[in-house]
């Protein structure tokens, strides 16, 4: 059942209408398929892909996308001119299982061209094939390897950042947070969290309140990739999984992009209030109306063209020569 018209009941939870198309998009794609829920592993994978590519497409151009291989891992740059430039390495979201930097194409390109800096898509290991923490020793390293050798791919290796969205979020952080414990935090001068997966406990009341089946993702849903991702239950309650269990202080400057209808709010609430108090500079919030994934939906969608550009502008701030130390 589509809910286009004004009594929509997720209305009356204060999402943006903006975003009903986006949501009942995705929802009428997956119908085209079987059974999400009754496909391997690798199926699901290719449908995923096919219902979220149509939300990659269009958005500004960029002088120069390549796909290159840094060290151990497949990437792709987006450079809005030519540099050394700043950079951001984004990593993208689908619950550490699902996705690759082809559906965040759009957004990487709108980070890019609003903020002037280059936005490095990453393809990390998924999982369950690859699990905690195996991923964070990649891209630790990986940032170690643009920190020394930025230049042989155009960036500025004294201006990074590392952000990501969903799954890709809690990545990014878990990587600032194994550089910081191993001397190395110097390295990053921003992180940009949207909707981060923080943690594994799934408990708050978010869960409670937009966890069963009219926002994405669910919580059943999210509980299978937790469990994609870690190799026991018990590594749930390990901070570098759940970084609202781990100690924040000595991180880089952050821009949080929270949506309102989400599972994942109260944890991002959370995250955002640990980072301040242990005196980590932390701008954006929350954002009404908004949904998980929103910022996907800039085609139709207001509120994520505005997500997108605060975000930008604030990494345009971070990252100028004029902000570094």
């Amino acid at each position: 059942m589509r809910h286009d018209s004004n009594d929509d009941p997720r209305l009356a939870d204060g999402l943006d209408p903006e975003l009903l198309g986006f949501i009942n998009g995705i929802s009428a794609a997956y119908g085209r398929f079987p059974n999400f829920e009754t496909l391997d592993i690798p199926a699901q994978r290719r449908v995923a892909e096919h219902v979220r590519a149509p939300w990659a497409k269009g958005g500004p151009r960029v002088f120069r996308s390549t796909n290159r291989v840094i060290g151990q891992l497949r990437t792709r740059i987006h450079c809005p001119r030519p540099g050394p430039l700043p950079a951001l390495v984004y990593l993208h979201g689908g619950g550490w299982t699902f996705f690759s930097v082809d559906n965040n194409d759009r957004m990487m390109r709108e980070y890019a061209s609003r903020a002037g800096i280059t936005v490095i898509g990453v393809e990390y290991p998924l999982s369950p094939e690859t699990r905690f923490p195996n991923q964070l020793t990649l891209l630790a390293d990986f940032v170690r390897l643009l920190a020394n050798r930025g230049e042989e791919w155009d960036i500025d290796p004294t201006r990074l950042a590392i952000g990501g969205d969903s799954a890709g979020a809690n990545l990014a952080l878990g990587t600032a947070m194994t550089l910081r414990d191993c001397d190395y935090g110097d390295a990053l001068c921003a992180m940009l969290l949207n909707y981060g997966a923080f943690d594994a406990r799934m408990g708050s009341e978010s869960y409670k309140r937009f966890g069963d089946g009219r926002y994405i993702p669910t919580a059943a849903e999210m509980d299978a990739l937790w469990s994609n991702y870690v190799r026991d239950p018990a590594q749930r309650l390990d901070p570098f999984v759940s970084p609202v269990l781990a100690d924040l202080a000595g991180l880089p400057q952050t821009f949080m992009t929270i949506s309102a209808l989400d599972v994942l709010r109260d944890e991002n609430l959370v995250v955002k209030s640990k980072l301040q108090a242990a005196g980590v500079a932390v701008s954006g919030g929350l954002y009404p109306g908004s949904i998980h994934s929103f910022l996907e939906a800039a085609s139709v969608s207001s509120l994520a063209v505005k997500a997108l550009s605060d975000g930008a502008s604030w990494l345009t701030q971070k990252l100028a020569p004029s902000a570094q130390q």
